[in-house]
């Protein structure tokens, strides 16, 4: 994709947003390469939406920086600003108004030459899939396709950066592999996508390094396999009469022997992130 493959390490220090007396994000660290798909992962409430909000500086930070190739982002660096592109949790689109027609919108919005909006229109709805359904009206299509539209519009400027709030949130699971695999395509491309999600399985299928947030706060950053390799790959569920109650094993063979040893409703499996997010924090991610 055009303007994937520039230098875009994303630089985040102690980043802190407050709402009166409720601290939304608390001084948040990282660091995200360029071409990395990166993961914010977390229940509802633990800050990945407010930092999205703040890396699109649709929300002013009450503390911290935010560095774009080592630059500082700020609302007036609209330079900076245009290697970014924003997918939010909500559909933002008209309704009663064609592919074509958001796709030209768009473009205009960023004074991008009428035969480049074509040209790239084109280019990305093929790309997406969705070039048959061009002249389809926004509320004719199905949640899948407005998803991948977003994808289309935030796409057609050329934005080294996309930060995806959510992005396959009351999509069907096939809706949701297309957008994995769509997804996976524009990463392949050098594109560094920052990706806020609640769901396991996409957190491990999409992301090379996750950061794992819990009340505002960054509670760890690993890679999904070596999140689950500390805790133990095997797990074997026990049904008590407090609940359930899991331990965890590195290798099969340990997890197999205990569980000749033991009697009543037993269950192995793999781990997830699910396991390792509870053994830290507690809580649930969904």
């Amino acid at each position: 994709m055009e303007g994937a493959g520039a230098d875009t390490r994303i630089e985040i220090r102690n980043l802190t947003k407050k709402f009166d007396n409720f601290t939304a994000v608390d001084s948040l660290n990282l660091t995200i390469e360029t071409g990395e798909f990166f993961g914010l992962l977390g229940p509802n409430g633990a800050g990945k939406t407010t930092t999205i909000g703040m890396l699109s500086t649709l929300l002013l930070p009450t503390a911290g920086e935010i560095y774009i190739d080592g630059e500082k982002l700020t609302r007036r660096r609209t330079d900076l600003k245009r290697k970014l592109s924003v997918i939010t949790q909500e559909y933002s689109m008209r309704q009663d108004m064609t592919m074509d027609e958001i796709m030209e919108y768009q473009g205009r919005l960023y004074n991008m030459p009428r035969k480049e909006i074509h040209a790239r229109t084109e280019e990305l709805l093929s790309f997406c899939g969705l070039l048959e359904f061009r002249k389809r009206t926004v509320r004719k299509l199905s949640g899948g396709m407005k998803r991948k539209l977003m994808v289309c519009r935030a796409l057609l400027t050329g934005p080294e950066i996309l930060l995806l709030d959510e992005p396959t949130a009351g999509m069907d699971a096939l809706s949701r592999r297309q957008m994995w695999n769509l997804l996976h395509k524009l990463n392949d491309q050098n594109l560094t996508i920052l990706l806020t999600t609640h769901y396991i399985e996409e957190a491990q299928s999409l992301c090379g390094r996750v950061a794992m947030m819990n009340g505002g706060r960054l509670e760890e950053v690993n890679t999904p396999a070596g999140f689950i390799e500390s805790l133990g790959a095997f797990a074997l569920d026990e049904m008590t009469p407090e609940g359930l109650k899991s331990r965890y094993f590195h290798r099969r063979e340990d997890a197999m022997a205990c569980l000749s040893e033991l009697h009543g409703q037993f269950a192995l499996r793999d781990t997830t992130l699910e396991d390792v997010f509870m053994e830290r924090s507690g809580k649930h991610l969904t």
